[in-house]
C-alpha cells in the first residue's frame, strides 16, 4: 500500500534565460577581442622575407645602380623593399656596431625625431624609420583595459541577479508550496490499493460526488467539504487520497502541514489563501494536506490571536466553511493524531467525513503482500499466507518493506528467485533486526541465553490464554541475545485480563528460568527489555484499561493530555499514584510467581529445550511440539475465572 508520489515542479525559465544571455554576451565579447589581436599579430608576418647580411645591404644601398627601393628601419630590424616590388621581400639585422651611418650607410638621420627627422629624410629618402611594434605589449595593454571592464560587468550582473532572487524569495513567502498532480502523471486508482475495503467504500462516494454532482444536487445533497483520513503511520492514507484523485480525474494539490509554517507571522495564512485560490480556479479539485496536526492542533487559553499557527488554522477554518460554500473544492487531510486536532476543524461543514484507515487484517495483508511481490521472481513454494499470518499488527508500509528486504536478501545470497528462507529472514529482520553474526558468545552466555529463551517458551506454551509458540532462537538479532516468537492463531481486536496476565507471566519466564538454574544472585541484564515491557503493560492495564483490583473501572488521563497536579506532576493525586504503584507491583509479582510455578513443575522440559537450543540454535514450531508435549500447568499457576 505504499507508493511513491511524483512531484510536479514548476520552474522559472525567465531567470535562467537572463543569466544565459549575460554569459553569452560576455563570451562573445571576449572572443571578438582575442580574434582581433590574433589577426593583428598574424598580419605582422604574412609576407615571406629573405634574410641577407647587413654588409650586403649597405653595399647595395650605396650603389646608385643598386636595386634597393627603400629600407625601413624598425628597431634593430631592416626591411628591404626592392625597386620592382611593393612589399618588403628581404630582411636584415644590425650587427651592434653603432648606427647605420657608423656602419657606412649614406644616411645620418638615425636618432633624430619629429621635424628634424622629416627634414633629414628629404636628403636620404631611401631609408624610413618606424617605431618597433611590441605585439606582446599590445596584448597586455588590451587585456589590462578589457578585463577590469568585464569584471565590473560580471559583478554588477551578479548583484542584480542576487537582488532579483531575494525579491522573488520575499515575494514568494506567501505563495503556496503545494504540488499539483495533473493528468500527465501516472494515475493511482482503488485497484492499486489493497485492503481497507470499508475506507475505500466511504471514499467511493466522494469520487461519485466529483463525477456526478448534479445527481446529488437534485436531491438537495451537498458535496462534502472535507474528508479526514485517520490511522496509524504507514497504513496508506496518502495513497488513498491519490486514489480518490485518480478515480475522479480532477486536479490534486498536495502539501504537508509543516509547509504552511514560517518564521514570519501571517505567512501561513497567506499560503492557505493562495492554495485555495489555485484550487478554486481548477475546480472541481482536491486539496490534500498531509500531517495536518502540524498546523491544526487544539487552541487553548495559552495561545493568542498573534500566534502564527493559530492564524494559519483560522484561515483554514474560514476557507473550508466561510461565506463561499460553492467553491467545488474538497479538502482531504491525513493524520495519526486525531486527538490533537482542534474541535472547530472536526465539526460537520468542515471535515464532514472521518475515514479510519486501519491496520490491515490477515486477508488484507495477504492482498497487500501479493501487490508488493508482484513483478518479483518468487519460488512456487513461497507461502505468502503464512507470512500474512505472522505479520499481525503490521502496516502496509511494513509489508512493503518485508517484500523489498526479501528481494535484497535473495540478491545478496545469489538466488535467482525469492525463496521461503529469504522471506523468513526479511520478516525477522524487519520485526526485530538483522542477525548479529559478528557477535560471538562464550559457552556460559550461550547457556544463559538458552535457558532464558526456553523459560519464555515453556511458560507461554503452558498458560491457557497465551498465544502458541512459533519459533525460538538463541542467535543474536537486533538488540537481543535471543528471540522467542508467539503468534496468535487469528487477528483479535481485544484482549481480556487473563490474556494480558499470561503475557506478563511469559515475559517474566526468562528472568525466572535464569534464577532457577543459576541461582537467585546470578541473574543477568538479559531480562532488562522483558522487565521494561512488564512495567509498561502493567501500567497500561491499571491507568488506561481499569484492570487493577483497587482501581477497577477507573481510567486516568494520559500524562500528555491530562491535568497535572502540583504535588505529583501527574494527572492524578499523590494518594492515587501510590495505589497505582501498588497495583503495578502486584501484577508483576503475580506474573513472576506464576512463571516460577510453571517452570518448577516442568524442570525436565526446561533442561531438554535448553539442550536442543544449544545444539541447534534455532527451533521451529514443528520441532518444538515433541519437546513441549509433556509439559503441564500446575494448579498454583491457574487463574480462576
Amino acid at each position: 500500500m505504499a507508493d511513491k508520489m511524483t512531484n510536479k515542479t514548476v520552474g522559472k525559465p525567465g531567470a535562467n534565460n537572463k543569466s544565459n544571455s549575460v554569459r553569452s554576451f560576455l563570451f562573445t565579447f571576449l572572443l571578438i577581442c582575442f580574434g582581433v589581436l590574433l589577426i593583428a599579430n598574424l598580419n605582422q608576418g604574412t609576407t615571406e622575407k629573405t634574410e641577407v647580411p647587413i654588409s650586403e645591404v649597405i653595399q647595395r644601398a650605396n650603389d646608385p645602380e643598386g636595386n634597393i627601393k627603400k629600407i625601413t628601419v624598425i628597431g634593430n630590424d631592416l626591411e628591404i623593399t626592392l625597386k620592382d616590388k611593393d612589399q618588403p621581400t628581404e630582411i636584415s639585422r644590425k650587427d651592434g656596431s653603432g648606427t647605420l651611418y657608423d656602419q657606412g650607410l649614406v644616411n645620418n638621420c638615425e636618432g633624430l625625431i619629429s621635424e628634424e627627422l622629416a627634414e633629414c629624410q628629404k636628403d636620404y629618402p631611401i631609408i624610413e624609420y618606424k617605431e618597433a611594434v611590441d605585439v606582446t605589449g599590445i596584448i597586455l595593454d588590451v587585456l589590462l583595459t578589457v578585463l577590469p571592464i568585464i569584471a565590473i560587468v560580471i559583478f554588477f550582473s551578479w548583484m542584480i541577479k542576487q537582488a532579483n532572487a531575494a525579491n522573488n524569495q520575499s515575494m514568494g513567502f506567501g505563495k503556496s508550496r503545494a504540488r499539483l498532480y495533473g493528468p500527465d502523471k501516472k494515475k493511482v486508482t482503488f485497484k492499486d490499493v489493497a485492503g481497507n475495503e470499508s475506507a475505500k467504500q466511504d471514499l467511493t462516494e466522494i469520487v461519485d460526488f466529483l463525477k456526478s454532482p448534479k445527481k446529488y444536487e437534485k436531491l438537495g445533497a451537498k458535496i462534502p467539504r472535507g474528508v479526514l483520513l485517520a490511522g496509524d503511520p504507514g497504513t496508506g492514507k496518502t495513497l488513498m487520497a491519490r486514489a480518490v484523485a485518480g478515480e475522479a480525474n480532477v486536479p490534486f494539490f498536495s502539501i504537508s502541514g509543516s509547509e504552511f509554517a514560517e518564521m514570519f507571522v501571517g505567512v501561513g495564512a497567506s499560503r492557505v489563501r493562495d492554495l485555495f485560490s489555485k484550487a478554486k480556479k481548477n475546480a472541481p479539485s482536491i486539496i490534500f494536506i498531509d500531517e495536518i496536526d502540524a498546523v491544526a492542533h487544539k487552541r487553548d487559553a495559552r495561545g493568542g490571536a498573534g500566534r502564527e499557527d493559530e492564524q494559519t488554522l483560522n484561515q483554514i477554518l474560514v476557507e473550508m466553511d466561510g461565506f463561499d460554500n460553492d467553491s467545488g473544492v474538497i479538502v482531504m487531510a491525513a493524520t495519526n493524531r486525531v486527538d490533537m486536532l482542534d474541535k472547530a476543524l472536526l465539526r460537520p461543514g468542515r471535515f464532514d467525513r472521518h475515514v479510519n484507515v486501519t491496520l490491515p487484517e490477515r486477508k488484507d495483508r495477504l492482498e497487500i503482500l501479493k501487490v508488493h511481490f508482484k513483478g518479483k521472481p518468487i519460488e512456487e513454494n513461497v507461502d505468502l499466507e503464512a507470512l500474512a499470518k505472522k505479520t499481525a499488527g503490521s502496516s502496509g508500509a511494513d509489508l512493503a518493506n518485508i517484500a523489498n528486504e526479501a528481494a535484497i536478501t535473495a540478491a545478496r545470497e545469489g538466488h535467482k528467485a525469492i525463496s521461503n528462507k529469504d522471506v523468513t529472514e526479511a520478516f525477522e529482520r524487519v520485526a526485530i533486526g538483522p542477525e548479529r553474526k559478528s557477535k560471538v558468545m562464550n559457552e556460559k552466555e550461550r547457556k544463559i541465553t538458552a535457558y532464558h529463551e526456553a523459560g519464555h517458551a515453556i511458560v507461554g506454551h503452558v498458560l491457557p490464554d497465551s498465544d502458541p509458540v512459533h519459533k525460538v532462537t538463541i542467535i543474536p538479532r537486533g538488540q537481543t541475545g535471543g528471540v522467542t516468537w508467539f503468534l496468535p492463531p487469528e487477528d483479535r481486536s481485544y484482549k481480556n485480563i487473563y490474556e494480558l496476565k499470561d503475557i506478563l507471566a511469559r515475559a517474566m519466564g526468562g528472568r525466572v528460568a535464569e534464577k532457577l538454574i543459576f541461582g537467585k544472585d546470578a541473574v543477568t541484564t538479559g531480562a532488562s527489555s522483558d522487565l521494561k515491557n512488564v512495567a509498561e503493560l502493567s501500567k497500561s492495564m491499571i491507568v488506561e484499561e481499569g484492570m487493577g483490583d483497587g482501581t477497577r473501572n477507573l481510567v486516568f488521563p494520559s500524562e500528555a493530555t491530562g491535568y497535572y497536579t502540583i504535588t505529583t506532576g501527574k494527572p492524578y493525586s499523590e494518594k492515587t499514584a501510590e495505589i497505582i504503584d501498588a497495583e503495578i507491583k502486584k501484577l508483576s509479582d503475580e506474573a513472576a510467581r506464576r512463571a516460577e510455578e510453571v517452570l518448577k513443575a516442568n524442570k525436565a522440559t526446561l533442561d531438554k529445550l535448553a539442550e536442543e537450543l544449544l545444539a541447534h540454535e534455532t527451533l521451529e514450531e514443528k520441532e518444538l511440539e515433541p519437546i513441549l508435549k509433556g509439559s503441564k500447568l500446575p494448579e498454583s499457576a491457574k487463574l480462576y475465572k
